[in-house]
């Protein structure tokens, strides 16, 4: 944790404070995973810390406003899923691993943040604009580098001008979200674990050369 951490009344927390807060924090994602958000509740969360609710609410004003928290947390740890795009060659085989490696990435991010992003989605759909803007900062850093990178194939001429580079992009981590939040679901229709990464690279690269991969 960096930069100062303030009170819910404005005062600068010390290092023991500031502990205090982060173990809150990290006992609240911990239940995000095992309970439903709306089952959470202030002293549950102070009692798996080992703290009173007192001590919660000089922190937080309630558990929204700590899951909120970790939401921003995740959307700062979002920005390294750019790096599975920038820089990167999609021509040839060294395209096809670009391809694997953005979804093998992608996938890892949200099996490391599923019960917050499972949270995010919930409270988005229910019209939270908040959540719903965190949502779209979880998402803008992979979907400008694919854009991006879209963009300088046209320039290159490997890719057709009349792609949209911010259409396909959006869709592209759209399809990616969707898939990720919803792996289980996948066996319900006969389809594999082993099956689902190498099947979205395929369309992953596809979408963005415009060209079936080089294995």
């Amino acid at each position: 944790m960096t930069g100062q951490v303030r009170t819910v009344d404005g005062r600068v927390a010390g290092r023991r404070g500031q502990a205090t807060r982060q173990k809150l924090l990290d006992c609240l994602r911990d239940m995000l995973s095992s309970s439903p958000y709306r089952d959470v509740k202030v002293i549950d969360v102070a009692r798996m810390a080992g703290t009173s609710p007192a001590t919660f609410y000089q922190y937080f004003p309630d558990v929204e406003g700590a899951v909120l928290e970790i939401a921003d947390d995740t959307a700062k740890d979002s920005a390294a899923l750019s790096g599975f795009v920038t820089d990167r060659s999609w021509a040839g085989r060294a395209g096809w691993t670009s391809a694997e490696q953005l979804v093998d990435g992608f996938l890892a991010f949200w099996r490391k943040h599923d019960a917050i992003l499972r949270v995010m989605d919930l409270a988005a759909a229910e019209g939270d604009k908040r959540f719903a803007r965190v949502r779209t900062k979880v998402l803008a850093p992979v979907t400008t580098a694919l854009q991006d990178t879209i963009k300088d194939l046209q320039a290159k001429g490997r890719v057709d001008k009349s792609i949209s580079p911010g259409a396909v992009a959006g869709s592209l981590v759209s399809m990616l979200a969707a898939v990720a939040s919803h792996q289980k679901a996948f066996s319900g229709w006969g389809v594999k674990q082993a099956e689902i990464k190498p099947n979205l690279a395929v369309l992953v690269h596809l979408g963005v050369t415009g060209r079936k991969p080089t294995r």
